[in-house]
């Protein structure tokens, strides 16, 4: 995985709470870089705060990076539920990030429906870091104006759906009816054989019965046979 592109810019994400105000996760202006991973053919942008990983996000074709302001830009991320937003030292980096996120992005679109093509699953991208450092401030409260009316509703833009598990759990799920059926019939089979049984017992008791009777009447013949004569 390799550096392409890298700029420098204060970070922010989004606060949970509220999904409306920003709250700075770099306390001055960092790198920050897109990676190219030719392995998985994945584009991601990357920033670290020291040792601390502020920014990991995959970019995919649902993604859509937003200018706000003429030196701030933003872009949901579905996958980390979150919003990022960048803060720049002029309009020009603004654009130059801009124009990299929809040619990278452009390029992921091509390399997802090349994989469809192939038969295979992009993989989800390793945990790789990139370097960072120290520059020139810039103050967050101009940001925050114009940037939170549009924060929350880009999350639910680019949300992007999965509903891959569906696929292979129907032979699994088929596999289950089949095996319910057949416990249902061999069920009604031992119901069946149990009062079949029931009923031949049933039965030679009362051969048993009738046996007992027919001896009894011919040993009453016998005596009144005996008693005419």
């Amino acid at each position: 995985e390799q550096p392409i592109f890298s700029t420098r810019a204060h970070v922010f994400q989004i606060d949970p709470n509220t999904k409306k105000n920003w709250v700075p996760t770099s306390k001055h202006a960092v790198t920050v870089s897109y990676f190219y991973d030719s392995t998985r053919n994945v584009y991601r942008i990357i920033s670290l705060d020291g040792s601390k990983a502020i920014i990991n996000s995959t970019i995919t074709p649902n993604m859509t990076f937003t200018k706000t302001s003429q030196k701030f830009g933003q872009w949901a991320d579905s996958r980390a539920n979150t919003v990022y937003g960048l803060g720049f030292s002029s309009e020009h980096h603004l654009s130059k990030f801009a124009e990299k996120f929809q040619e990278f992005k452009e390029a992921a679109r091509l390399a997802k429906e090349k994989s469809q093509e192939k038969m295979e699953l992009t993989s989800t991208p390793s945990q790789e870091s990139a370097g960072g450092d120290i520059q020139s401030p810039l103050t967050p409260e101009s940001i925050n104006g114009t940037d939170d009316e549009r924060a929350t509703p880009e999350v639910t833009q680019n949300s992007e759906p999965r509903a891959e598990p569906t696929q292979n759990a129907l032979p699994f799920t088929h596999s289950s009816t089949i095996s319910k059926h057949w416990e249902a019939e061999l069920a009604t089979l031992k119901g069946n054989n149990a009062k079949l049984t029931a009923a031949l017992l049933e039965s030679t008791a009362n051969v048993k019965q009738w046996k007992q009777q027919l001896a009894a009447y011919q040993e009453e013949a016998e005596r009144l046979h005996k008693r005419v004569s």
